[in-house]
Parts: structure tokens; C-alpha cells; sequence
């Protein structure tokens, strides 16, 4: 039987926002599609009041489109819901009594397990001395951005990296004797400890994990994700949970590519993807697909490894990205032709020039290729992502004021005025796509909006800063880039991330007022996938 869902504010408006209004009702069939939206006295209501429906009274609450994550990561997500979070910490001390007290707490645990640091905690250090005695199990403390992991002496004794050469693009940091001294950053940490993790995690974990990801982001008010660095771990797990049960979320794979020491090599992982775009694409597997590939082009500013045209400011650094515009060509070339969306992780100025050059030169116009992060955007790049037709994939939690202290000084305070440049990307015709990197962030979306549109802190609501508020997004424009944006992204549009006719009912009822400054008060009351609660605050999850 068909379903309305009555007396509520159903968020309509085009891909950018622009022309929002609300509806007053949404009529959706027993197959889980909606059929019409618009006003109670509408024919198709009528006609279906006429031949009985079941109704659902929304309380006069907003409706928007179920939330798509348009960059995460799946299985560390779930992971990390079960690592030590060092979020809140200011300095070493706050970690030691933090890892020391999770140690305590987990007295049966294998390994010390933690997440959430930033390298301005510890004052750009990072040994292995400092942690070692805390506990003597291994302890692996993730940066907050994923790109290092910081560890103890028992943990790089685990991994064995005491011999191992740095791999491409990466690096395990040395003593002055060629002793590992405590830190693997970028690929060292995607390449040596991720895999390690894997390894030693048994499946029925990882699968929990997965299980508890999915559960965490139906409570968010998500109905879809793009899990943006997969992996075999990572994909063997998540298919064998699909094999068990029926998930309730939609999921569009990236593919990661890392880099290697042969243009083969580099090529190889494309056949993989490929390969598995084959087997899992729209036609086969709508709900998970692999859609494309994703490629490491930089660090991060607080690292001081984004690529930057100008060295940093405060140590005179100059950090080039890790994948020339040589290397990234071909790999480009044949992900485009064979029909698979790039995605190009570009921070830096440097690495976001790049990662433009090598689309403009090897892909197709229409393939919808995608650049992540975008964090520093000169004028004249932020102008060529909408002529290009490449999607700007931003994460607004990522320009929270309380995680950017360190920015002034570490790219002076002209270079910081070109930080986050959201209205730039729109303006000049991108599409955005909103999400939140988790686990490098927090993966909520109502709190992404708010910083999105009010360029200030949700970690700390009293702090009274603001990063380039000439650079907020409208709140209608941030809805739509967390719906629409994200679907168009991964072309997902043509049945997600917008309520209307012919659309799978996604949708999320959210407790708000229809205004930027009040998104943190905001709450997720109800989640529904293809006309099926799968979350209610009331009762919980569903599915």
C-alpha cells in the first residue's frame, strides 16, 4: 500500500541550492519510491487517499533528502569508534593520561589503539620515547588526518619496519643512528600500518565494525556514502557483511591507488578496479558499486607536507606533491577511458594546480572526475573547477576554527585568506559535495552544515572565530551539496539526493529551525531508506 507522509516541510530546491522552498507532503509507493511531492490538494494525493494509503503524520518537522556522505571511510570509521580519542587533548600530557587511562579501561586488549591526534599537540614531535612507557602492549595512535600514525617501540617492532625502506611517497622517520623513531607518515602509514591493522584484526571485528559504522551514520540521518580509499581488506569484509544481510545504506566505492615505483606497477591497480567495476556497478549491484579510483596527492598543512607553491612560513619548508604531474597522467588516461571517475586528494595550492592540470590533460569532459579537500584553492583553480566540470568534494569540519590555530603561522596570514573557498568553487559553476572524512572527523552532518554556513566552530560553539566567513556556504546551497551534491558525485542522482517523482524514498525528519545559527541544536528524529524507517530517535536503529 502507498504511503503519505503528511505535515511536514519537505526541502526542495536545484543542485545548488538556488530556488529552495518546502513542500507539504510526499506521496511514496510500496516499492519504496516516491510518486509525488508537493501539496496535500495535489490530484495524486487525492487520487491516492481515494484508494487507501497508510499515513504518516511528520509533526511539522523539515524533510530533507537522506544525507550522502560524499567522502568517508568505511571500515576505519568503525574501527576508530573503538580506538582512544585524543580529540580533546591540548598537549602530551592530556595524551599520556588519556592512553593510560584507555589502557586501564582495556586491560584485555592486544594493543593499545588510538585516534584523533594532531601534530601541533606534541609540538611536530612525535617518538616513540615519549609513549613507550605508558604500557608495554603496542600502541598505534592514528593522526587526526589519517596521513600518520604514531607509534611506540613495541608497535614498530610488531611491523618489523626497522629494515624496511621507505616505500614510495612515504616515510618512516629516523633517529639520528637509522633507528625507527616513532613515526610513519603518509603512504608509509597507508602502505605498513593500515595493512598491519587489518591483519591482525579477525574478521568477525571487522565485520562488527562495518555493522557499527552503518548503524552510527543511519542515526546521523545518512542513506548513502562514498567511501573514498578502499582497499582488499577493507572490500572482503564489507562484501562478506552484504553476503550475510541486506545493508541499509547505498555505498559508491573509490578504489585506492598508491604509489609505486614503475608506471606498471601504478597501472596494475587500475586493471583492479577496473576489474571490479565489472562485477559491481549500477547494473549489477546499484547499492554498492565501484565507481572509481582515488589518488594521495598530498599531505596536510599542519604536516607541512601539502604541496605549496610558496614554502611554509614558518619553517621555509617547500613540500612538492607526492604524484607528479608525469606519474598521475597515465594513471589518469586509463582510469577515463575506462569509464571510471577519478578522484585526486589535493590540499596545497601546489597539489590542487596539479591535480587540475592532469585532468584537463588526460580525461574526458562528462565523467564527473572529482577533486578532494581543496583546502587552499588559488583564485584562477577555483575558477577552472566549474569549466572543467570537475567536482569539488569539500569537507566544511575541516575548517573548523579550533583544529586551524596553527595555520597563521604556518602559512602566514595572506595565504590563510584563500583557506576553504567554497562560494569560489560554486560560483564559478563546480558542484560541490559535502562530507566529512571520517574517521579524520567527526562524521555528524547537521555539525558539518553549521561550519559549512557559518564558517565557525562545532567542536568549541563559544569559540567566537571565524575562518573566511565571505566564504559560507548558504544553508540551502550546504543541504543540497550533502545530498544532491554527493549523489551527482558519484551519479547516484538519478534514483538519490533529492525528493521528487521517480526517486527512491531516502529522506531524513530532522527537529530544526530553518537557520544556519541554530544547526547545533538541530537533531535527527527519523531515517528512512527506500520507504523503510531505519532509524528512530525514539526507538533507536531499525535495521
Amino acid at each position: 500500500m502507498a504511503t503519505i507522509f503528511g505535515n511536514g516541510r519537505f526541502f526542495q530546491s536545484g543542485i545548488h541550492g538556488e530556488n529552495h522552498s518546502f513542500a507539504e507532503c510526499m506521496l511514496v509507493n510500496d516499492a519504496g519510491t516516491i510518486v509525488h511531492v508537493g501539496s496535500a490538494t495535489d490530484e495524486p494525493i487525492r487520487r491516492a487517499e481515494a484508494d487507501g494509503v497508510t499515513r504518516h503524520d511528520l509533526g511539522g518537522r523539515i524533510v530533507l533528502p537522506g544525507f550522502i556522505d560524499g567522502h568517508m571511510h568505511l571500515l576505519m570509521f568503525g574501527q576508530s569508534l573503538q580506538k582512544a580519542g585524543l580529540e580533546r587533548c591540548k598537549n602530551l600530557e592530556d595524551i599520556r593520561k588519556t592512553l593510560k587511562d584507555f589502557a586501564t579501561a582495556h586491560p584485555n586488549a592486544s594493543r593499545i589503539l588510538a585516534k584523533g591526534w594532531m601534530h601541533s599537540m606534541t609540538d611536530g614531535k612525535a617518538l616513540a620515547s615519549m609513549i613507550d612507557d605508558i604500557d608495554p602492549r603496542p600502541i598505534f595512535i592514528d593522526s587526526k588526518d589519517l596521513h600518520s600514525t604514531w607509534c611506540n617501540t613495541a608497535a614498530l617492532e610488531e611491523m618489523g619496519v626497522q629494515d624496511m625502506p621507505d616505500p614510495e611517497g612515504g616515510e618512516i622517520h629516523r633517529d639520528a643512528d637509522g633507528k625507527a623513531s616513532g613515526l610513519l607518515s603518509e603512504s608509509a602509514a597507508v602502505t605498513i600500518v593500515w595493512p598491519h591493522i587489518a591483519k591482525i584484526a579477525p574478521m568477525a571485528e571487522k565485520l562488527g565494525a562495518i555493522k557499527q559504522a552503518i548503524q552510527a551514520y543511519n542515526a546521523a540521518g545518512y542513506t548513502g556514502l562514498v567511501e573514498m580509499a578502499m582497499d582488499e581488506n577493507g572490500w572482503e569484509a564489507l562484501q562478506t557483511l552484504r553476503q550475510q544481510e541486506e545493508l541499509p545504506i547505498r555505498i559508491a566505492v573509490h578504489w585506492l591507488i598508491t604509489p609505486r615505483k614503475t608506471e606498471a606497477e601504478n597501472l596494475a591497480q587500475v586493471d583492479r578496479a577496473i576489474e571490479l567495476n565489472a562485477a559491481f556497478n549500477a547494473k549489477t549491484t546499484p547499492d554498492c558499486r565501484v565507481v572509481g579510483i582515488k589518488i594521495i596527492g598530498d599531505g596536510i598543512i599542519d604536516g607541512c607536507t601539502a604541496g605549496l607553491t610558496e614554502p611554509y612560513t614558518s619553517n621555509g619548508v617547500t613540500c612538492d606533491p607526492i604524484w607528479s604531474l608525469q606519474e598521475l597522467g597515465p594513471v589518469v588516461k586509463k582510469a577515463d577511458a575506462a569509464g571510471l571517475q577519478c578522484a585526486l586528494h589535493a590540499i596545497g595550492d601546489k597539489t590542487i594546480r596539479t591535480a587540475i592540470d592532469a585532468l584537463e590533460q588526460n580525461a574526458t569532459p562528462g565523467r564527473r572526475h572529482r577533486i578532494e579537500h581543496l583546502e587552499l584553492a588559488s583564485p584562477e583553480d577555483a575558477a577552472r573547477l566549474g569549466k572543467l566540470g570537475i567536482t569539488a568534494s569539500i569537507q566544511p569540519v575541516h575548517a573548523d576554527p579550533a583544529i586551524l590555530r596553527a595555520w597563521p603561522t604556518l602559512l602566514g596570514p595572506t595565504r590563510c585568506e584563500r583557506a576553504f573557498a567554497y562560494t569560489d568553487f560554486a560560483s564559478g559553476g563546480a558542484v560541490l559535495a559535502l562530507g566529512s572524512d571520517a574517521p579524520t572527523a567527526p562524521h555528524a552532518p547537521l555539525t558539518n552544515l553549521y561550519t559549512a554556513t557559518t564558517r565557525r566552530s562545532a567542536r568549541e560553539p563559544d569559540l567566537e572565530d571565524s575562518v573566511n566567513a565571505h566564504f559560507a556556504l548558504e544553508l540551502a546551497a550546504a543541504v543540497a551539496a550533502a545530498t544532491e551534491g554527493s549523489a551527482y558525485s558519484c551519479f547516484a542522482d538519478k534514483w538519490a539526493g533529492k525528493l521528487e517523482a521517480g526517486r527512491s524514498a531516502d529522506f531524513v525528519v530532522v527537529d530544526m529551525q530553518w537557520t544556519a545559527e541554530e544547526l547545533l541544536q538541530a537533531r535527527v528524529a527519523q531515517t528512512w531508506f527506500v520507504g523503510r524507517k531505519v532509524f528512530d530517535a525514539e526507538g533507536g536503529a531499525l535495521a
